[in-house]
């Protein structure tokens, strides 16, 4: 039987208020669960529905674990098509280590606004490789469910940080000799200029884009052309999509040094 106290937590994780209160964020979905756990990260409980086939794999793991009636379930989750299986994680704490983020590609964010968006980057962050990803204080909550689920168990390998942007750029030009790349609409493209691995890229807001005293930081402005040939064509890239091609033509590039 799942107590009210329980139920109550679940339900209040929606809120980001909560989730900084009491420490915590909420995961569905098997998959998603199982990665968290494989990662090292223990939850402090799972709710399983009854309907749900594979309780015995939880259940070995030895972590509290609550089975309900599936309309019950349906109740506390948070998703349109509940999966079966809930968690409750800690929030992990990450230290920002400035010497390991010169040394890489990492991806800096100002002011992403949209779950899906950020959920998105950081699964895109770990299939190429990149294990740090700064944000802005003002980028959507990493630990917001619908962030969660967009990431698709990602999160349990990208360390996400949340600090002032401006400072943080001033200490990475300060420390580092490396590029800073700054995706805007008017720059050189992509595909005519040799990046640097070991070096930051900014990504902007969905509406505005990068803010001026964070552009200031920018060595070089990137674009990823349209071949559109000239007819009317959309205006941009979705930051998560664009996000994607500038990643893998960073990759690409450093592949055909090795």
């Amino acid at each position: 039987m799942l107590s009210k106290a329980k139920k109550k937590l679940i339900t209040s994780l929606a809120q980001k208020k909560y989730r900084d209160q009491l420490g915590v964020f909420l995961v569905e979905g098997p998959k998603m669960i199982t990665d968290l756990i494989n990662s090292g990260m223990k939850p402090e409980f799972v709710v399983c529905s009854d309907q749900w086939s594979t309780i015995g794999e939880i259940a070995t793991l030895k972590i509290e674990t609550v089975i309900i009636p599936s309309q019950e379930f349906k109740q506390i989750s948070l998703l349109k098509t509940p999966q079966h299986v809930l968690g409750v994680f800690k929030k992990p704490g990450y230290h920002l280590n400035n010497n390991a983020i010169n040394s890489s590609l990492t991806l800096a964010l100002d002011g992403i606004q949209d779950p899906g968006n950020l959920g998105t980057i950081i699964r895109l962050a770990d299939w190429f490789g990149i294990t740090d990803v700064i944000c802005s204080s003002d980028c959507v909550d990493v630990f917001n469910p619908k962030t969660v689920q967009a990431t698709m168990g990602a999160i349990a390998r990208v360390k996400v940080y949340y600090t002032d942007l401006k400072k943080f750029c001033q200490t990475y030009k300060d420390n580092s000799d490396n590029p800073v790349y700054g995706a805007f609409l008017q720059g050189e493209s992509i595909y005519n200029q040799s990046l640097m691995v070991n070096s930051l890229i900014i990504m902007g807001n969905e509406g505005a884009g990068i803010r001026p005293e964070i552009e200031k930081f920018v060595t070089k402005k990137i674009t990823i052309p349209d071949f559109s040939e000239k007819r009317l064509t959309s205006e941009s890239l979705n930051v998560g999509v664009a996000t994607a091609i500038i990643c893998a033509e960073f990759k690409r590039q450093s592949l055909t040094m090795l």
